[in-house]
């Protein structure tokens, strides 16, 4: 008896793996089954999955062939059984993108309300079903210079926007600079459709102002003085400025009085707006002559960070002044905010704007700490996860699901499925469910769920140090800051060892192609092939020694070697100015987004990380120092990729 109670739970367990697999192997089968438009084996897999945690999904499966057969009956009532889920509301989603596409506009108008998260087309289609016309054009007001790429559901929306007379020739132009500016010249076209026919531009003008922008410029200058005719000089201009913005310029010296102030300045603000992104000195005062011209908000923070290069703090403070008030309000604008404040003398107003953000987890947060004279640690430990709350976190549905996704690799649905569940949780399920990540090793989601907590914080959650016995020995090996080294980690691959980003690069270290192979040339080590490149020491070894070689080319400077690193040595050395730089202004007016927030949140990421690993606070600002001078030094490794 003694034998047959230790051997139950054993028993158990396995026939438990072995349901799954079977269960795993059917799901699998449904959803091919689904791809390849076969009915008759989809329905055979589903008779094979019982209670499989991912059933729903093969009857949803099951659901949607038949809707696009024109047969949707079923749908209400698998909706009712699995109200709240992330299956059924991607199924109803999808069910109303039908039926908006047969104008059933009642069954939309019931259906939209019980989305939890709806997406833009299908808030059009809402729109499109609702009666109340004042309503909609509100609405509509509100994608008009948002919304410049729209899906085809929400184009009669704007279209019933432009149809009240809502809009005037201005705002038309307006969103198609708007456009234009955002390299979207097709959606320019279609808004000028808009125009009055009196009006619009000839097609073969715009295509050439676009496409052409110099050849354009010189054969038809700004036309024969219409409206048409100068904006379009402005559109070719802006595209001529993207390239060349000194240029630019001279061009719109030579046109300037053929164009009115509206268009001149507009012109003006995207010879500033490329001109800041492409570090020139006269962004400043280019951004100045466009005057009081409408900026996107791209355009209002390019005009600060080009204030920010040049040291003009009195122009810092006016631009961020006129941002939007939600634009202004983002960590980054207080903080330069705060600075600026800071600069003119105003120590009381700059510490006022640092305490709006100062305790924030992140690189404007830490920073605004300093300046108060506060050190940046993790906050106190929440207390250890119950074993009801373990047990909880394991029997939601949702969690269920998503481990169900992950154990049959795919990543996609359960990254998906994981976020959906943790909808609502507070932060004690929020850590139970973070701990049940760390313990099944799917560190992205232990991370992602632990940086969700408001007032209970386990910042070995959020900084997890995985593969410690690889990384620490290989960052010591190349006399590398373990802290910084794990704060890039964090943010290239959150620590999936089988990673592979939409360009190439691979592992934990994401390293592309080339460059593991360059790196493996340089330390000699035999031998290696791509397919090694996953395997998680190969990785960490050829990761670390490109950190250090770029290091060493790099004024060994951690925030040029982060940006290096994401962007390539030579973007990240050009990105210097022609004098010493602040290492945080260095990191803001890095002119691609993603390496932008990249450099911040690896800076910010080691922080925490050499808190937690040595017992004491960091600082921020003495890692980020200062960024030397422009050089014409030759790299130490002319080939470093």
């Amino acid at each position: 008896m003694k034998f047959r109670t230790h051997l139950a739970p054993f028993l158990f367990a396995v026939s438990l793996a072995v349901f799954a697999q079977d269960g795993d192997s059917a799901f699998i089968a449904a959803r091919e089954a689904f791809r390849a438009g076969k009915i008759e084996r989809l329905e055979q897999a589903i008779g094979q999955l019982g209670h499989h945690e991912l059933a729903a999904y093969a009857e949803n499966y099951r659901l949607r062939m038949w809707m696009d057969k024109g047969e949707p009956d079923g749908i209400r009532d698998f909706l009712q059984r699995n109200e709240g889920s992330y299956v059924a509301e991607k199924l109803r989603a999808d069910w109303i993108r039908w039926l908006g596409k047969r104008a059933l506009w009642r069954e939309v108008d019931a259906e939209y309300p019980k989305l939890l998260a709806p997406e833009p087309d299908v808030t059009c289609y809402s729109l499109q079903a609702r009666t109340d016309r004042n309503g909609v054009l509100a609405e509509a007001e509100k994608l008009w210079l948002t919304m410049l790429e729209p899906p085809e559901a929400c184009r009669p929306v704007l279209d019933a926007l432009v149809a009240s007379q809502a809009k005037t020739a201005d705002d038309v132009w307006l969103r198609a600079r708007r456009q234009v500016e955002a390299n979207r010249p097709g959606q320019a076209r279609t808004t000028l459709n808009y125009l009055p026919d009196s009006q619009m531009p000839d097609s073969r003008a715009f295509d050439s102002a676009v496409n052409s922008a110099m050849g354009y410029l010189v054969k038809q200058g700004a036309g024969n003085g219409s409206r048409a005719g100068r904006e379009l000089a402005a559109f070719a201009i802006a595209r001529l400025a993207a390239n060349d913005p000194r240029q630019a310029a001279d061009e719109l010296e030579r046109l300037k009085n053929r164009l009115q102030d509206g268009e001149r300045q507009w012109a003006w603000s995207q010879i500033g707006l490329q001109a800041a992104k492409k570090h020139l000195p006269e962004a400043v005062d280019w951004y100045a002559r466009a005057g009081k011209a409408p900026l996107s908000d791209e355009g209002h923070q390019w005009k600060v960070r080009a204030a920010l290069r040049a040291q003009e703090w009195g122009i810092v403070h006016d631009s961020i002044q006129a941002m939007p008030a939600e634009l202004a309000a983002r960590p980054e604008w207080t903080y330069w905010l705060g600075r600026a404040l800071q600069a003119g003398g105003r120590t009381s107003d700059a510490d006022a704007q640092f305490g709006k953000i100062a305790g924030q987890p992140n690189f404007y947060g830490n920073l605004a700490d300093e300046e108060l004279g506060r050190t940046v640690l993790p906050p106190p430990k929440a207390a250890s996860v119950t074993s009801e709350e373990q047990r909880a976190a394991r029997d939601n549905p949702g969690i269920r699901r998503a481990l169900a996704f992950f154990r049959n690799d795919m990543r996609t649905e359960a990254v998906r499925e994981w976020n959906w569940a943790l909808r609502g949780m507070d932060d004690r399920q929020l850590l139970a469910a973070a701990d049940l990540a760390r313990r099944n090793q799917i560190w992205d989601r232990a991370i992602n769920t632990a940086d969700r907590t408001k007032n209970e914080h386990d910042y070995t959650l959020r900084f997890l140090a995985p593969y410690g016995e690889t990384v620490r020995p290989a960052a010591q090996n190349q006399s590398l800051d373990d802290a910084w080294v794990y704060g890039l980690m964090r943010q290239e691959s959150r620590f999936i060892t089988n990673a592979k980003s939409n360009v190439g690069a691979s592992g934990l270290m994401q390293l592309m192609p080339a460059t593991a192979k360059w790196v493996a040339k340089k330390i000699g080590l035999r031998d290696f092939s791509h397919g090694r490149v996953n395997d998680t020491e190969t990785n960490v070894l050829l990761g670390t020694s490109y950190m250090r070689l770029v290091m060493e080319n790099l004024d060994n400077h951690p925030v040029l070697a982060s940006a290096a690193y994401n962007a390539g040595p030579g973007r990240a050395k050009k990105w210097r100015a022609d004098r010493p730089l602040e290492g945080a202004i260095y990191a803001e007016t890095i002119p691609f987004s993603e390496t932008r927030d990249y450099v911040k949140k690896v800076m910010s990421n080691a922080v925490y990380y050499s808190a937690l690993f040595n017992g004491k606070p960091d600082s921020l600002k003495s890692r980020l120092g200062t960024v030397g001078a422009r050089t014409a030094d030759a790299p130490k490794d002319a080939d470093l990729p």
